[in-house]
């Protein structure tokens, strides 16, 4: 953690806890208001892609890690694919948007998932900037059954940007639109090149409320 309190020099701290996600990259941390962050996804120690979801906890005396979904390589509908260098950018009500990312073999996505870890009773009420809520694991819960309360796939409509990974995304409006610009998209297949890949330049503008 980097502290940046106003006044003192940026000083670095490490944070331990008892538990924590198994090792990765690609992945994405998204403050959800008060002292809250969710973890999603990413590429772990075997190059295999993940869609696990962890919350971060520092309300309390200790910091800690709080697993909300387990990974689900063949995730059924209604669940995200796992996926690494995917958007994750905060909305309005302490939820996140998840956005494009890559799989195992690097084929690139342009689904639009919205998390919200209200739903699974995971805290008490919406998290805002100024809301401490509280975290509750519920107890002999599949978390499969949780997992399918919390996730929300998208429809998508207006001129949709080509599926893309390792883009910048920012929410705007307070989290009623996000931006995303950039990122890896697929281009033309070239002789000697196993995978057509070029970089983009665009800029896209999801309005999430109208």
């Amino acid at each position: 953690m980097l502290d940046l309190t106003e006044g003192q020099k940026p000083c670095w701290h490490e944070i331990e806890t008892l538990l924590s996600p198994p090792a990765r990259s690609g992945h994405t941390l998204t403050w959800i208001g008060g002292n809250r962050i969710i973890l999603f996804g990413g590429r772990g120690i075997h190059y295999e892609v993940l869609n696990d979801v962890w919350m971060f906890d520092m309300e309390g005396s200790y910091p800690k890690w709080v697993e909300v979904c387990a990974h689900e390589p063949n995730p059924p509908n209604g669940i995200p694919e796992p996926r690494s260098g995917h958007s994750s950018t905060p909305m309005f009500g302490g939820r996140v948007v998840i956005y494009g990312g890559e799989d195992t073999h690097r084929c690139r996505k342009d689904d639009v998932w919205i998390f919200d870890p209200t739903a699974g009773n995971f805290v008490d009420t919406a998290a805002s900037c100024t809301s401490s809520p509280d975290i509750r694991v519920p107890e002999n819960t599949p978390k499969t059954s949780v997992a399918h309360k919390m996730w929300k796939k998208l429809n998508q409509k207006g001129t949709l940007p080509k599926e893309r990974s390792f883009h910048a995304a920012c929410a705007i409006d307070c989290g009623c639109s996000i931006l995303i610009s950039g990122g890896m998209v697929d281009g033309e297949i070239q002789q000697d090149v196993a995978i057509g890949l070029r970089f983009d330049a665009e800029l896209y503008l999801l309005e999430l409320v109208p």
